[in-house]
């Protein structure tokens, strides 16, 4: 993968945390900045450290998949941007709690990187190195994370189901840029 393809696959990772911080942006009034910078932590935290995870796990069966490695690096790119396609044509409203307390930062860090982890995984089999890549996820969704929270008066205006179906597509052709270099070389 080059570094504009991990820089789209970081963009595509961070569009929750961007979401979940463009709404907190718009509830909460007090203490802004640290609030801002407490929630970009929490959410760029989680998707640097998952997608190491979903690396380190996958170590000690890659051998029995190597075969077939680039069919998954696809099936599970294309698995998850559908997933966040059909999130994003669903009407799922979350209510947001105000109060960023240690437990709340902790699960949305957690919730907003799932599909990190998942994405580790593929990151092996792609021989991708994973700390270099997860620190760009991290950093991406870190950035996202404050821009989101403190430009969201900019950003209401744009259609938020949009912009989480293009980092849907963004993933399904990442996993089909994967499958063609391997049926090429």
């Amino acid at each position: 993968m080059t570094i504009l393809d991990v820089f789209l696959l970081a963009l595509a990772l961070s569009v929750d945390a961007f979401v979940v911080s463009f709404s907190y942006g718009l509830i909460i009034k007090k203490h802004r900045l640290m609030s801002s910078l407490k929630l970009a932590l929490a959410v760029g935290g989680g998707q640097f450290i998952m997608p190491v995870i979903g690396w380190f796990c996958t170590a000690p069966v890659s051998k029995y998949v190597a075969s077939f490695d680039h069919w998954l690096v696809f099936t599970v790119f294309g698995i998850l941007g559908l997933n966040v396609i059909i999130n994003a044509v669903s009407d799922n409203e979350e209510n947001l709690q105000k109060n960023l307390t240690l437990p709340v930062l902790f699960m949305l860090g957690l919730a907003t990187s799932i599909d990190a982890m998942v994405t580790g995984v593929s990151l092996y089999f792609a021989k991708v190195a994973i700390f270099k890549t997860a620190l760009i996820i991290g950093v991406t969704t870190f950035v996202c994370s404050l821009t989101a929270f403190f430009l969201n008066r900019f950003f209401k205006k744009l259609p938020q189901q949009k912009m989480e179906i293009a980092a849907g597509v963004i993933l399904i052709l990442l996993g089909v840029k994967v499958l063609c270099e391997h049926m090429l070389f």
